[in-house]
């Protein structure tokens, strides 16, 4: 008898460090990708199950980047949503008491904004921003040139641009 484990409980012991080690960190990004921490947090379950079942050749490569990679084409390519389609209403925001709800007020603001950009777009921005990750590198990750990049990139500011200008212009006005 031997005191080495079998090759299975090897590989789900690998797994499960990897997880415990990195699961919040993908949890959050996962969350910037989608705005939504159930959605993200779906997103997460979903693609871990997948890479459990070819966990040996995924550990044997960079494990963090093929899963990130593998979260934003998912996203990017998740048509399916809650079967029911049901979204939260917004909550009427109360009236402000300071810096911290003007903060959570920018917060806000700016997640409705980045709320939206098309999928791609925003996943340029997440990991442009985020990640930090130059125009190869995202063009790797979402299987595209990096001139598509550029573009997505592009746009995207573009298209937060107009609506702060529309936003600015709409405060302005008495």
């Amino acid at each position: 008898m031997t005191d080495e484990p079998a090759a299975g409980e090897a590989v789900h012991s690998g797994f499960e460090d990897y997880v415990r080690a990195r699961g919040d960190s993908l949890r959050r990004f996962a969350y910037l990708i989608c705005g939504d921490r159930h959605l993200g947090e779906d997103l997460v379950q979903e693609v871990l199950v997948k890479a459990y079942r070819q966990w040996r050749r995924i550990e044997a490569d960079q494990p963090d980047r093929y899963i990130r990679t593998a979260l934003v084409r998912s996203h990017v390519s998740w048509l399916r949503r809650r079967s029911s389609g049901e979204r939260p209403g917004t909550v009427p925001d109360e009236p402000a008491a300071g810096d911290f709800t003007e903060g959570q007020a920018l917060r806000d603001e700016l997640w409705a904004r980045l709320g939206g950009l098309t999928r791609a777009q925003r996943a340029v921005m997440v990991l442009r921003y985020y990640e930090d990750l130059d125009d190869r590198q995202i063009g790797d990750v979402l299987r595209c040139s990096p001139s598509t990049v550029r573009v997505h990139a592009a746009r995207a500011l573009a298209r937060l641009r107009a609506d702060l200008a529309t936003a600015t212009s709409e405060e302005v006005r008495p």
